[in-house]
């Protein structure tokens, strides 16, 4: 039995830092001017993807070390050297005194964020599907095709978005651990999922679905088929995020997964 403790939130914190630091190094490889990096201080890595990013962030501060007032300080600077803002996810399995340090410095917290897990020790089950209706992970030289499916989708609520989701998922398929997943129905690009794989761990992220194809299960064929390629690659663990009492979370729930905790992200004012 996984119990809900330090040592499972350091694999799980670990493992998003990871799909992070991937994204910003894949972003770093594909335009080397954007200034795109990431430090490891204190044991959490701080990760800069461009001002405005939602990556540009850290994960894992006081979960591997104690933070102190000079880890704090390194990794504000970091930031503040790109004028970008300063926000840190924090596991509530941090240690304790980092509250405190935080809220002495000016921070305060602003999201929440239902982190999950999934034991793969189990076959995956499969319900059934309408017909016409596939998954499968993209060529490569498909990346722009899933990211303009991905855009499409996000666009259809924030139309402002769509430039900005497109080249975000650009750079998401591109990555050394990703394996881009693409719903089709009778051979027409609906739905998008994400997974990214680090060691024994599996990470699921991208879920988005074009207007036209919503109610037709293209979202939980894409959760079923990725969670079956994570335990074929002999992952043990299959993790993924989402806003506390959400849609997200409960699709998430009545697919086996479990709630491990809830974060906070905590910001510089």
């Amino acid at each position: 039995m996984i119990y809900s403790d330090k040592i499972l939130s350091q694999k799980l914190e670990r493992t998003e830092a990871r799909t992070n630091a991937d994204f910003v190094e894949t972003r770093a490889r594909l335009d080397p001017a954007c200034g795109a990096g990431w430090i490891e201080v204190g044991g959490a890595y701080a990760m800069f993807d461009g001002v405005d990013s939602p990556l540009t962030q850290t994960f894992g501060l006081g979960l591997f070390e104690e933070t102190t007032r000079e880890h704090l300080d390194e990794i504000e600077a970091f930031f503040r050297e790109r004028k970008a803002p300063v926000f840190h996810e924090v596991s509530p399995m941090a240690d304790p005194p980092l509250m405190g340090l935080l809220s002495e410095r000016g921070y305060r917290p602003i999201e929440l964020t239902s982190v999950m897990y999934r034991e793969l020790d189990s076959p995956i089950q499969k319900r059934d599907r309408i017909a016409g209706l596939t998954t499968r992970v993209i060529d490569e030289n498909e990346v722009e095709l899933w990211a303009k499916t991905s855009a499409d989708a996000w666009t259809a609520e924030h139309k402002e978005l769509g430039e900005f989701m497109f080249n975000f998922g650009s750079v998401s398929a591109s990555c050394r651990g990703a394996y881009p997943y693409i719903a089709e129905l009778d051979s027409h690009p609906i739905a998008t999922g994400m997974l990214f794989i680090y060691d024994d761990v599996a990470m699921l992220a991208g879920a988005s679905t074009i207007v036209s194809g919503r109610n037709q299960g293209a979202q939980t064929a894409l959760l079923e088929d990725r969670l079956q390629l994570a335990a074929s690659k002999g992952c043990s663990l299959a993790i993924m995020g989402a806003a506390p009492g959400s849609q997200s979370q409960t699709n998430a729930q009545k697919n086996g997964f479990q709630i491990a905790y809830t974060r906070t992200k905590w910001q510089l004012v």
